[in-house]
């Protein structure tokens, strides 16, 4: 079946529930019934990749919905005896890996990429290639399609938590890091895969027919005052990986904009400025439920019914 519809999903923690409920809503438009069926191929980074393997794996957005409602805080779970190992968290992860990889193997149990009902697309970043020659770190883009290169066989929830392994926040998994670090908006990575020629034939998408639905998870404002710093790794560490995030998202927006033209629609909310909600901000999770119920779509609801 060649690929024409694609969704994709951005990063951002416990803010993945935006999209979630973006899904929901979208479903209960007149006329869209079924819409998320019609899907061919999901990309994802991080949550993103998570909320896109639940879908490839045929479990209900309202599903999807209520894990991170009542399972988020299992994730970011802290203690007090590894906040003292980790001396405040100057020398260790925010929170064990563990912890994550429990709760998503609990949704996935032992199904390969392979065995997903739709192709996708998920990015994480190998921080050893070891290669004999040179070896390096190197994004990685775990996905089902056939070919040399397909990682079919691979269990959904070890690239799920490969994706999500955000530095500072999760310790390293199998040697992999959050694929935010290159693309928290996997949405270019996505139509750059559409476009492989290793794909077959059959599977491999005109550009000239391809839509592109892009769900945000919820922005938050983020400046730095002045013109001058003269920081060094200290004060830059948490900043810097905010400030690479943002940027790698826009540049994404940008290109896939540019190609696809209005078959192409983005939904990427902004939270107040009041509000900056991190990865980890499970607290903050009834507020984004209420932000993401009121959010203005009758946009992305006439783009599906005219595209889709």
């Amino acid at each position: 079946m060649t690929i024409s519809r694609v969704l994709t999903v951005d990063g951002g923690g416990v803010r993945g529930i935006v999209p979630t409920i973006v899904l929901q809503r979208l479903s209960l438009e007149p006329g869209l019934e079924g819409w998320l069926d019609r899907v061919d191929f999901v990309a994802g980074t991080s949550t993103g990749a998570l909320l896109v393997l639940a879908l490839a794996a045929g479990i209900d957005v309202e599903e999807i919905r209520r894990l991170y409602e009542q399972r988020a805080s299992h994730v970011f779970a802290d203690s007090l005896f590894d906040d003292i190992k980790d001396v405040g968290k100057i020398f260790g992860a925010d929170y064990d890996v563990r912890n994550l990889e429990r709760e998503v193997h609990r949704v996935f149990d032992d199904r390969t990429l392979a065995s997903l009902e739709k192709r996708v697309l998920i990015a994480a970043f190998d921080l050893d290639n070891e290669a004999a020659t040179d070896r390096t770190w190197k994004p990685k883009l775990f996905h089902n399609f056939p070919g040399d290169d397909s990682d079919g066989e691979a269990l959904a929830y070890r690239v799920g938590t490969a994706s999500a392994a955000a530095p500072t926040y999760f310790a390293t998994y199998d040697g992999y890091i959050d694929g935010g670090v290159f693309a928290t908006n996997p949405s270019m990575c996505a139509l750059a895969q559409t476009q492989d020629p290793r794909i077959p034939p059959a599977e491999r998408a005109d550009l000239g027919d391809l839509r592109l639905l892009s769900l945000g998870t919820g922005r938050s404002l983020h400046h730095i005052e002045g013109k001058n710093h003269d920081w060094g790794y200290v004060q830059w560490i948490r900043p810097l990986l905010d400030l690479m995030l943002d940027g790698v998202n826009g540049i994404a927006h940008y290109q896939c904009s540019q190609l696809l033209g209005d078959r192409y629609e983005r939904v990427a909310p902004t939270l107040p400025p009041d509000r900056q909600i991190g990865m980890d901000d499970v607290g903050e999770i009834p507020f984004l439920v209420k932000f993401a119920s009121e959010l203005e779509l009758t946009t992305t609801a006439d783009w599906l019914r005219t595209h889709w």
